[in-house]
């Protein structure tokens, strides 16, 4: 997926300025698709250059004039060629996962604390999952809501996941360490 389509459906969900989407990937899209500030603000120039959107500028009373972007038909075209595109599942491609494989040939106690760093950042992203899922997906929700709870509910759910397998790993690899410490004495 480009960037692009992630920011003609964030500009379709709500028109916003450059700063105002890149505050909108902090807090939300980017949890799922990561873009710096700098990444936004080139493809929203090159979007503009290529009619996908178009920009008008508000003059601020006790701020900068900000510039508005919204999308256009040709935007919404080339987002509804995309949406009809098949995407494939993307595979993993993960060093940790090396690293795990790794551990029968050297010491597995050198991967309990990395996973345990793992661990916490899976705990740590999935309460900040479950602090969005309360305040924005309570009671009954449109259609969009439903489909951006939906958005959030494989976030919950892949990091439930990781929360499983990290203790999972972190179980094995501590009984390998005792096996391996039985068998030096």
């Amino acid at each position: 997926m480009a960037l692009d389509h992630a920011l003609l459906v964030s500009l379709l969900e709500k028109p916003s300025s450059g700063y105002e989407l890149a505050r909108r990937f902090d807090r939300s899209i980017g949890y799922f698709w990561h873009a710096t500030h700098q990444q936004i603000y080139r493809v929203l120039s090159r979007m503009e250059a290529a009619d996908w959107i178009a920009a008008e500028v508000e003059a601020g009373a006790t701020a900068p004039d900000r510039k508005v972007f919204t999308v256009t038909a040709a935007g919404r075209a080339e987002l509804s060629r995309w949406m009809a595109e098949p995407v494939e599942p993307e595979g993993t491609r993960d060093a940790l996962m090396v690293k795990l494989r790794g551990a029968a040939f050297g010491d597995p106690h050198a991967l309990i604390t990395e996973l345990e760093h793992h661990r916490a950042a899976h705990a740590n992203r999935l309460t900040a999952y479950r602090v969005i899922e309360a305040r924005d997906f309570s009671g009954a929700l449109d259609p969009q809501r439903a489909l951006q709870y939906m958005v959030l509910k494989s976030g919950l759910r892949f990091e439930l996941g990781w929360l499983e397998w990290c203790e999972e790993a972190l179980d094995l690899l501590r009984s390998i360490k005792q096996v391996k410490r039985r068998k030096t004495k």
